[in-house]
């Protein structure tokens, strides 16, 4: 589909792996084996950030626009201020120098927030901030974040929620972090958004990688446990990447067309034909991120009934 938009890319530039290398201490970079705290080492394909390669990939899927984002698990966003800076500064600049189709979510720390220079990362043209689960999970988060998603509520830009760091779990096979500990955080970054998160910003769009790990699946146990009936926040989206048309059609089920974007999850995952129509892959990947990046074209949101 000609033009359609893909929210949830990763393509590390340049300055980004000059700076991954140029540290000693995890998260860094040693030639291409990336080295965190907890895991074991990486071997990371070059391919996979050739900024030329990817763009032909991205046309071939047929994409207008294709916004990468900071890999949250690198745990960049926890590090001290002083840290956390060099590779946000690096991270944006070589986003902001990548080819078209693509364009960026810019990012932020969140051990020390500062919401003055997200405000000059988003100046430069960042389509909204991803932020880590990891620091959406409680009214603590919420409160430290505030003064980010004040910033984006301001401006009438997105948010994307991703997974972040996975704690360490010796003897676990190599998908386990993805299966595991991503999906918790997800389902748990779903749920605290609705209890601390709406409330407090009630403008804010947001999206949450990977179907929210699922936990829209799960409105039938909340309502029968207290927690609404199951009403739809029509300014609260979820993409795809990872999923298919199993895990898409549940979802579409639970929420209506209306709150699934597109986002592939490249170069860890490959788009997927979700096999729900033409109309339906319009919706998720033309319709609803533009009303994801831009709000409604009316200036109201649709209305549902869950």
């Amino acid at each position: 589909m000609s033009g359609g938009v893909d929210v949830h890319q990763h393509l590390w530039g340049s300055p980004l792996v000059g700076a991954l290398r140029a540290r000693r201490v995890p998260p860094r970079l040693d030639g291409w084996t990336l080295r965190l705290d907890g895991e074991p080492p990486y071997e990371v394909d070059p391919a996979d950030h050739d900024p030329a390669r990817r763009a032909g990939l991205a046309r071939a899927d047929g994409l207008g626009l294709a916004l990468v984002s900071l890999s949250a698990p690198l745990g960049v966003e926890w590090l001290p201020a002083r840290e956390a800076r060099p590779l946000l500064d690096a991270y944006h600049e070589g986003a902001l120098d990548l080819p078209e189709p693509f364009g960026a979510w810019a990012a932020a720390c969140v051990r020390d927030v500062d919401a003055g220079a997200a405000a000059e990362a988003l100046d430069a043209g960042f389509a909204g901030l991803q932020l880590p689960a990891t620091a959406l999970l409680d009214a603590s988060g919420y409160e430290r974040c505030a003064p980010l998603l004040d910033l984006l509520e301001s401006r009438g830009l997105p948010l994307l929620i991703h997974p972040g760091r996975s704690p360490e779990t010796p003897g676990a096979p190599a998908w386990w972090a993805a299966l595991v500990p991503y999906v918790q955080q997800m389902h748990a970054a779903w749920f605290a958004f609705r209890t601390h998160g709406r409330p407090r910003h009630p403008r804010l769009r947001v999206c949450f990688a990977m179907l929210a790990g699922l936990a829209p699946l799960h409105g039938e146990r909340l309502a029968a446990r207290g927690g609404g009936r199951g009403e739809i926040d029509p300014a609260a989206f979820v993409e795809t990447s990872s999923y298919g048309p199993r895990a898409a059609d549940a979802v579409v089920r639970a929420l209506g067309v209306d709150v699934v974007v597109h986002g592939s999850d490249r170069p860890y995952a490959a788009p997927r034909d979700l096999g729900m129509g033409e109309a339906a892959e319009h919706a998720f990947r033309v319709t609803n991120p533009h009303r994801l990046l831009h709000g409604p074209s009316n200036g109201k949101e649709p209305s549902h009934a869950g």
